[in-house]
């Protein structure tokens, strides 16, 4: 094949960790070693590496990769996750799930919930959880594989995973090895810029071995060594919608292995729950605000569900994002190019959305800018959504008891938030400006546990001849049957992928 002289031949990744070796294995599997790419990252530093809990889109990503599911899961001491439930977060005393999978089967124009408000009206006291088939599942810790067959009600459910995310990236380091990604071991110690446009020339290691690249790859987490260290980018701080700014996390051993992740809310955020193989991962993240960070620790040690297995560890960021992620011919990946608080576990999502952006605009030497606006473009209004709904599970509290959650009860929110809220208190209706990582469905399980109940149901609903009681009754049997069948959660990985002890 014929050398293209405007071709990128040489791609630098700063930092490890899951976002850098992710980002390395997907390009070595898509450029074919057509490029030579190169990885630095120091064992002193280390990575953040609490993103323990993933959502669906990730199995698409070890699929494109090659990865079988039972092999993956065995490596990194996996579990399955069925969606999140909420506890404390409406109220005190209240929870609910937000499910991977729809409320109900579709059968009609009008949608499940709505026959649930008709039926709320009508004195039912069923929860919109009853409606789901993922819940069903998880209440009873049960897990199998969806079915393909649209018509069972085993179809209605999707699922994403639980892992080590260090276990993650030592086996994604091995896959790219494998397929010729250099590992360069040192810490940089600084930055050469071109002097006639300003793009990054190359690096230079502690040790002085200087390395150069066409383009650069910025995993370097919170510190954006490249994007913001230097070529100073800029920072757009989302604290006062997010005030959490501090998490401190710590391992325990496992006790009950659900298929889901927990969130419940304290006094000054919320504390994670992430059961593992061989241990289960826990965390309290938070507002310096409202809380000090010896009081959190001792609030997150006190609370967990089993014996504790390492000191806490903490962790410091502004919730936010970059100006650009893309900027000269640095593009940043991972918590160098923004950060959300993980309470929808959306950290290695947008790991793997902005790999694929990478690939959808590879770029060549010319670096049109008519590419890099619109890889900005897509990657701001994907992250600006995704924050729109981490700030509805703050913004539509009911508690007053503590003063974080009374600012957020009373702060105002972004406008396409604001209207997204009023449809759904007026009219039951989830409406939307274009594509949401989230869909109707988190959408949906979120406004009504945070008890945003619509004012009426659909009017279409008036119009039809169906008994809401009776079909919502008839749809808590096929779930509760059919979750009967199902393995337990532990019985299915034992069978499966169960992984070697530590």
């Amino acid at each position: 094949m014929k050398h293209n002289p405007k071709s990128i031949r040489n791609i630098v990744i700063v930092g490890g960790g899951s976002s850098g070796w992710m980002t390395a294995a997907a390009l070595s599997c898509s450029l074919q070693k057509a490029c030579t790419i190169t990885l630095i990252e120091s064992e002193e530093i280390g990575t953040v590496g609490v993103g323990e809990a993933t959502i669906p889109p990730i199995k698409l990503f070890n699929q494109l990769l090659g990865i079988t599911e039972n092999d993956f899961i065995k490596r990194t001491q996996g579990s399955f996750k069925l969606g999140i439930e909420f506890v404390d977060w409406a109220k005190l005393g209240h929870r609910y799930f937000h499910p991977f999978g729809s409320h109900g089967r579709a059968f009609d124009t009008v949608n499940v919930h709505h026959y649930w408000l008709q039926a709320q009206r009508d004195g039912d006291t069923s929860t919109i959880d009853d409606y789901c088939m993922a819940w069903a599942a998880a209440a009873k810790n049960k897990f199998a594989q969806p079915s393909p067959d649209m018509r069972n009600v085993l179809s209605t459910f999707d699922y994403a995973y639980h892992f080590d995310a260090g276990l993650y990236a030592k086996y994604l380091r091995e896959y790219s090895e494998g397929k010729g990604v250099v590992r360069i071991e040192g810490k940089i110690a600084d930055v050469q810029l071109r002097p006639a446009d300003g793009f990054v020339e190359s690096v230079r290691l502690e040790n002085g071995i200087t390395i150069a690249a066409e383009l650069f790859i910025d995993c370097s987490g919170f510190r954006g060594l490249l994007i913001e260290g230097a070529l100073k980018t800029g920072y757009e701080d989302w604290t006062h919608w997010l005030p959490a700014d501090r998490a401190v996390a710590v391992p325990c051993a496992s006790h009950e292995f659900t298929p889901y992740t927990r969130s419940t809310a304290r006094t000054a955020g919320w504390q994670w729950r992430i059961p593992l193989q061989h241990r289960t991962g826990n965390g309290y993240v938070y507002s310096s605000q409202y809380i000090s960070d010896d009081e959190a620790a001792s609030t997150l040690v006190a609370n967990l569900d089993g014996k504790q297995l390492a000191d806490p560890r903490p962790l410091r960021f502004t919730t936010g994002r970059r100006k650009q992620f893309w900027n000269k011919n640095v593009i940043a990946i991972g918590l160098s190019s923004g950060f959300l608080e993980p309470l929808e576990s959306t950290s290695l999502h947008l790991v793997q959305s902005g790999i694929s952006r990478i690939l959808a605009f590879f770029p060549d030497l010319d670096f049109d800018p008519l590419v890099t606006d619109e890889f900005n473009r897509i990657s701001i209004q994907e992250i600006e959504r995704i924050r729109d709904f981490i700030i509805l599970h703050y913004k539509l509290t009911a508690r007053d008891d503590t003063p974080l959650w009374r600012y957020c009860a009373n702060m105002s929110v972004p406008d396409a938030l604001k209207w997204k809220i009023e449809h759904f208190k007026r009219y039951g209706r989830l409406v939307a400006d274009g594509n949401d990582l989230f869909g109707n469905a988190s959408w949906l399980a979120v406004h009504i546990g945070q008890l945003n109940i619509p004012m009426r149901a659909d009017p279409l609903v008036e119009y039809r001849t169906v008994d809401s009681r009776k079909y919502l009754q008839a749809i808590r049997r096929t779930m509760a049957d059919a979750a009967n069948t199902m393995p337990s959660h532990q019985n299915y990985i034992d069978q499966h992928c169960k992984a070697a002890s530590l």
